[in-house]
């Protein structure tokens, strides 16, 4: 709250409409910690309250692909905010193709294959929602490097809960969202541009605040801010940025390997206090922080049990999610084992 505070509230209450310099340093704060976190400088990250959004400003300012090379492709099995920003044809010269939910996004020679001669882009996701598993990113980018094929990764499952570093990944861009592991609520995503990207892309979806100088005020002059906010376009929100800049903190200040090792425990306690039935279902096998847990037709009865037991979890069809995080205790997972179906 001390964040939130400092750097959005009292400003405003102090300064009023002159409280705008305050509230850009904050937003400079949360980049500044964002980059400490995930690597990378923070000229090239542009702060979006919705990284879809963010998405789908990028990608008719990518340069135009040569010929032959019209597809984007992606897998049916992440968060399905994909497609919604890339199933645009007619708008933006491509079309997108998604690989079948038969083949594993997180096994490179799925990509290997799929990644053809026609396809301009491919959207990667770090860690699946749906089953918690992690893709080989690096390996994927290299390929998609190697055939003149733009990358864009999504570590909104991952930022805050594996150890990585934007740089490393290889991706050309890498986007994701404060309100999962990153402890910053909703309202403050985030989009990455690899160095020498940026002069490249020029946006069409603008406002005075992808401008080099928004308070120029100048109808007659529009220049593009010389870093990843030429994206931004309008009047940006702030108090989400203030908000998420504290877990940011936190997290850097903790470090990414503590807080999986304290995830990997919780979830190690929670398996020994669980159904020996249950054992068989769970895998920890390049997986990311959250625990999915196919249910099938019992998806009812832990449910109920779960909510019976005041516990805090999620369903994506019939899988149960459980995000063991810096919040929760040993006592926590131990009766969350405990409360399961026996």
């Amino acid at each position: 709250m001390g964040s939130a505070y400092s750097g959005f509230i009292q400003p405003w209450m102090e300064r009023g409409g002159d409280a705008w310099p305050a509230w850009l340093d904050c937003i400079d704060r949360f980049c500044t910690a964002l980059a400490a976190l995930l690597g990378g400088h923070d000229r090239g990250i542009l702060p979006a309250t919705q990284s879809v959004r963010a998405l789908a400003k990028l990608l008719p300012a990518l340069p135009k692909a040569p010929a032959g090379k019209s597809v984007w492709l992606a897998s049916e099995r992440p968060f399905p905010h994909w497609a919604s920003s890339c199933n645009k044809r007619g708008v933006w010269d491509y079309e997108l193709r998604l690989l079948p939910r038969s083949l594993d996004p997180g096994e490179v020679q799925t990509w290997e294959t799929a990644l053809t001669p026609d396809v301009c882009g491919a959207l990667i996701t770090h860690v699946h929602s749906n089953n918690g598993v992690v893709s080989p990113v690096a390996e994927i980018t290299g390929l998609c490097a190697a055939r003149g094929i733009w990358s864009i990764v999504d570590v909104a499952q991952s930022a805050g809960i594996l150890p990585l570093s934007v740089e490393t990944l290889g991706a050309d861009v890498v986007l994701g969202s404060c309100v999962k592991w990153l402890c910053g609520g909703p309202g403050a995503g985030f989009l990455w541009l690899r160095a020498g990207l940026i002069p490249q892309l020029n946006p069409v979806d603008v406002g005075w605040f992808s401008h080099a100088d928004p308070f120029e005020m100048d109808i007659h002059s529009f220049r593009y801010a010389d870093d990843a906010r030429r994206f931004w376009g309008g009047t940006p929100s702030v108090a989400p940025y203030a908000i998420a800049t504290a877990g940011l903190e936190l997290l850097a200040a903790l470090g990414i390997d503590a807080v999986l090792a304290h995830n990997r425990a919780l979830i190690q306690a929670f398996i020994e206090a669980a159904p020996r039935s249950l054992r068989a279902r769970i895998s920890l096998d390049r997986r990311g922080g959250t625990l999915c847990i196919p249910v099938g037709e019992e998806l009812a009865a832990v449910r109920g049990a779960l909510e019976a037991a005041q516990l805090r979890f999620d369903c994506r069809s019939s899988v149960v999610r459980l995000s063991f995080h810096l919040c929760n205790t040993m006592q926590d997972a131990r009766a969350s084992g405990r409360a399961w179906p026996r």
